[in-house]
């Protein structure tokens, strides 16, 4: 009974090949098993994180790659047509490949996660904001490794890509003239993560609009104005627009023309000059260098005085400028400065007609 043949092949060889492929399974699964109760355990005591990356990394495709050698050898071992046996070995050739390169991905999403996002090291903020982009990033990376796997496999079994890509040339011209917005927005994200013009939270403008950033994805970033408005700007504007962050700047420069009347003397100027210069001491949040005080301008109806501060960036700007706007309105009206305001002398000359 053993030796009867069918489809070519002995009961007897279709058994070994069977028990072949059953004993691979239950390797697979024995080498699963010891993974998870003695190596993952002991690595997880190392101080190194690089380990338990390539660990898991490692165990899905290495269990694959041993179902895939055992099955090959229980299917080789046995007679088919020699067509079978052709379109087999391609097949297989293309699993393997596909398998190394569900590897590479794995591998390169462990390192993104870990390096990129999981450091200890980093801020909350820092990883709250690399998290909004990481998935701009995974996407990329695993479309290219996945598209260079296929590739490779094609042009293991004897696909001519080149061919394949030229024939598939027409469709994709007008693919690309269909998709040309968001191609577009998606080369405007990368610009946005590479140059880092500004993270999540930040206070921006982007030439007429300014407001907080809230998200950025694949094909548009949003910003929330003064207003609470969601303002929605395509990634590949952003990209050629000019960009200015305010969050970044280390001091807000604050510029102030104030008016005196005609009637001040030099001396009350002077005093005046002093007053102003004392506003960092008196203000919190108001930056003790570069103030800048002149007498600027004879104006029409006063004595410009300009008076520039700059605001120290942990300061709320509004409320220290309103701050200093009252100590200013307080002191000069203790020190009897007069502020000026619009006004005109009319000069009559009495005409004696006697």
């Amino acid at each position: 009974m053993l030796e009867k043949v069918i489809l070519g092949n002995t009961v007897t060889d279709w058994g070994i090949s069977i028990i072949i492929i059953i004993g691979t399974l239950l390797t697979a699964k024995l080498i699963s098993l010891f993974n998870k109760k003695y190596i993952k355990p002991f690595l997880q005591k190392t101080k190194n994180n690089f380990d338990d990356i390539i660990c898991n990394v490692v165990e899905s495709p290495f269990i694959f790659g041993i179902v895939l050698i055992g099955t090959w050898v229980a299917i080789h071992r046995l007679i088919y047509p020699a067509n079978f046996v052709t379109s087999l070995d391609s097949a297989f050739k293309v699993l393997i490949v596909l398998n190394i390169t569900w590897f590479f991905v794995k591998l390169s999403e462990s390192l993104l996660d870990y390096y990129i996002v999981g450091r200890s090291d980093k801020s909350r903020t820092e990883v709250l904001n690399q998290k909004k982009m990481m998935p701009i990033i995974r996407r990329t990376i695993v479309v290219f490794i996945w598209a260079m796997g296929i590739a490779t496999a094609l042009t293991n079994i004897g696909v001519n890509i080149t061919a394949l890509l030229g024939t598939l040339g027409i469709g994709g011209i007008a693919f690309a003239l269909a998709a040309q917005d968001t191609i577009k927005n998606i080369f405007g994200a990368f610009t946005i993560l590479t140059d880092r013009p500004f993270r999540i939270g930040d206070v921006v403008r982007i030439d007429s609009y300014e407001g907080t950033i809230i998200d950025v994805g694949v094909r548009s970033t949003k910003m929330r104005n003064y207003d609470k408005r969601i303002i929605t700007l395509p990634n590949y504007k952003i990209a050629d627009a000019s960009i200015v962050n305010i969050s970044a700047e280390p001091m807000r420069r604050i510029t102030m023309k104030i008016g005196l009347t005609y009637d001040t003397s030099a001396e009350k100027m002077t005093k005046a000059f002093e007053l102003l210069r004392n506003i960092p001491s008196k203000v919190e949040f108001v930056s003790s260098k570069d103030v800048t005080v002149n007498f600027t301008d004879f104006a029409d109806s006063a004595l410009v005085i300009t008076f520039i501060y700059f605001i120290e960036k942990q300061g709320d700007v509004w409320q220290t400028v309103s701050n200093v706007n009252m100590e200013i309105l307080s002191s000069f009206n203790k020190e009897k400065l007069d502020f000026a305001f619009p006004s005109q002398t009319l000069y009559l000359n009495k005409v004696d007609n006697g």
